[in-house]
């Protein structure tokens, strides 16, 4: 069975140390090199979406928490306060909204700001028991590809249909593959909060945007703040887990006492509608790592371009290549160890999209002989065009190794 732990460690993508801890992974050169691509492209797509970055720290202080309703509903995935002083108390935060919620409030809002797209990559934590923990799909240190969409009542069916369209583009280009979509509702208990007449609000609306979508509905699996649009994959072992979600919330803008001037004058409350399009990096790349069996889109593979001098006289050519390359932002190595064709085996071995060999005749030419990660082999090309194919085929996000036509 495919495994991403195995090819995370065989691919050189990630690893761990008891020393670490569990549930702590460390990202290795290539894995980060994959993440960072996938990191810059959703901060580029939701910047073209209108969205604002921001960077909060990964802890506040304990009444923080208290106000968000964490500490009352949420204690028992976190972990313990950090006690400074008799009247100083720090909790790693389990979510990044409580945050987002001080920024929205930095100043006066007034409707011309609405919706208010606050977007950031943020670290946040979890005390998971050490029986759960395991390679990526499963940890303690999180890095969030978290939103939180502050808007009018009237806006929110808009605002949650371009998250939904979002999530389809990002998905697209990721090759992500959704397994279902469900609308996670409330069920018996006292663990929610917020008033019936908002639950059943939200609730509307996110039926009104899953119209004309197939979709299943889990009672019990809202959120404690509100009911949720969650968008399901499968891993390798067929086992089902959420990666996107769209939730709707009334309460944290009470909590907070959000507030937005109307353009009557009238003081109103926004509505908070948390978003991740893809989830967490962790997570998402347990899942990647296993959909594409270490084999990524070119635009996110660690490396893009390997270059293979036959002898040591073609060293200075090979050099130049991978310079050209680096300077057109490709992410490309030289590799003179062992044999051409162990070293030919290694790249297939590492998944490496391209590897481009340049004997006596290519370095006299400035060309090379370029191979496909699929087993295709083209003449031999200039080397400039050759890091041109290559750039088209990561600019357009391609799944393929060829651009069209």
């Amino acid at each position: 069975m495919i495994d991403h732990r195995r090819l995370g460690r065989d691919l050189g993508l990630f690893t761990s140390d008891p020393l670490a801890g569990a549930g702590l992974p460390l990202w290795l050169p290539a894995g980060a090199a994959a993440r960072h691509a996938v990191e810059e492209y959703l901060r580029d797509l939701e910047r073209q979406a209108g969205y604002q970055h921001v960077v909060t720290p990964p802890l506040g202080r304990r009444e923080l928490f208290e106000r968000s309703g964490h500490l009352d509903h949420f204690a028992e995935e976190m972990f313990p306060p950090m006690r400074l002083s008799a009247d100083d108390e720090l909790v790693l935060r389990p979510s990044l909204c409580p945050h987002h919620a001080l920024v929205y409030r930095c100043r006066g809002r007034s409707w011309r700001d609405l919706p208010l797209r606050i977007a950031e990559m943020g670290g946040m934590y979890r005390a998971e028991r050490s029986g759960v923990l395991g390679g990526l799909a499963r940890v303690r240190a999180i890095s969030l590809n978290d939103a939180h969409n502050f808007c009018a009542l009237e806006q929110v069916g808009a605002e949650v249909a371009e998250i939904l369209r979002l999530i389809r583009v990002a998905h697209a280009a990721l090759g992500v593959r959704p397994a279902g979509f469900r609308l996670s509702l409330r069920g018996s208990g006292q663990r929610y909060v917020g008033e019936e007449d908002d639950w059943a609000r939200a609730e509307e609306l996110l039926r009104a945007a899953l119209d004309g979508v197939e979709y299943t509905e889990d009672v019990g699996a809202a959120a404690f703040y509100g009911p949720k649009i969650d968008i399901q994959v499968e891993d390798a072992a067929g086992r089902e887990w959420t990666l996107s979600t769209v939730q709707l919330d009334f309460d944290k803008p009470e909590r907070f006492d959000l507030s937005y001037i109307d353009s009557g004058g009238a003081r109103r409350r926004p509505v908070l509608v948390h978003r991740s399009l893809v989830g967490s990096m962790e997570r998402l790349f347990s899942y990647l790592i296993e959909v594409h069996e270490g084999a990524f889109p070119v635009w996110y593979a660690p490396v893009q371009l390997v270059v293979l001098p036959v002898a040591a006289a073609q060293d200075g050519a090979a050099d130049e290549v991978v310079a050209a390359a680096r300077a057109a932002g490709l992410r490309a190595e030289v590799d003179r160890s062992g044999s051409l064709g162990g070293r030919i085996r290694d790249a297939a071995q590492a998944r490496i999209p391209y590897v481009a060999v340049v004997g006596p005749r290519e370095a006299a030419a400035g060309h090379v002989l370029l191979r496909l990660r699929d087993g295709q082999h083209l003449a031999p090309l200039p080397a400039a065009d050759a890091l041109a194919l290559v750039a088209r085929v990561v600019a357009t996000r391609s799944p393929k190794l060829l651009p069209p036509g």
